[in-house]
């Protein structure tokens, strides 16, 4: 499992660990993953998946809502603790509360099901790609970091850094909206602007998502007592980055 910040090359047979109780939908979503050059290893539970998890790298995790024991936000939650794995949620329930929630928890997307092949597959690649890609091309010319209120993010480590040294951990949804912003200080953004600036990288079905994300980052943000929010809202408009960035 990836640790905070650790970044890899985007492998030739990515590794998928499906977890999915019902067998026809485990086998069926195994067999199109398999078609499409995927390694997958499936399992039923909880307890499945952190035994395998304990001596198997993944590359991404196709997690099921409703599974016997622990749900599946209850395990997203226990994920999310212990690493930065993708996740991508499955349900059959496509309430927005439900997908709220999953991104709340760090979800890297969530898939309402019946789904079709081709929109499974594109979610599983976009995931991967952001999971797994420098946020910019490596060139001399490039700065290797970005500075912003005592803040700094490693543009080549993904790394988050607090005004005190220490690591914070940044999902890759949560990752590609500080870089949105990172690019577009003191400028005020929409919702729609912000899905038409992450270019597809932002999972966000809906307005209210996106508002999800922001508050998710906001929180890892969060200003000593005092002092100014380092994004601010801006009523009826959008969000802005309040914060001067320095490239180096």
């Amino acid at each position: 499992m990836l640790a905070a910040g650790e970044t890899r090359s985007l492998p030739d047979e990515a590794h998928i660990l499906l977890v999915e109780d019902d067998d026809g939908m485990r086998v069926l979503v195994g067999r199109i993953l398999r078609e499409s050059g995927f390694r997958v290893t499936g399992c039923r539970s909880g307890a499945e998946m952190w035994s395998l998890l304990s001596d198997t790298p993944v590359d991404l995790v196709l997690l099921d809502v409703m599974l016997p024991g622990a749900s599946g936000f209850d395990l997203l939650r226990a994920l999310r603790a212990k690493g930065t794995v993708p996740v991508i949620m499955l349900s059959a329930r496509n309430e927005e509360a439900d997908r709220v929630l999953g991104l709340e928890l760090g979800a890297d997307d969530y898939v309402a099901k019946p789904f079709g092949r081709p929109e499974l597959l594109a979610r599983i690649r976009a995931v991967l790609r952001r999971s797994t890609l420098a946020p910019v091309p490596s060139a001399a010319s490039r700065p290797e970091s970005l500075a912003f209120a005592g803040w700094r993010l490693d543009l080549r480590s993904r790394a988050l850094t607090d005004p005190e040294g220490a690591a914070v951990d940044l999902s890759g949804a949560e990752h590609d909206l500080l870089l949105v912003f990172l690019e577009h200080p003191g400028r005020v953004l929409g919702r729609e602007q912000i899905l038409e600036m992450g270019r597809g990288r932002l999972a966000a079905p809906s307005d209210r998502s996106v508002d999800t994300l922001v508050s998710r980052l906001r929180r890892k943000l969060e200003p000593p007592a005092g002092t100014a929010p380092v994004i601010k809202t801006v009523r009826g408009t959008g969000y802005m980055l309040a914060a001067k960035v320095e490239r180096t």
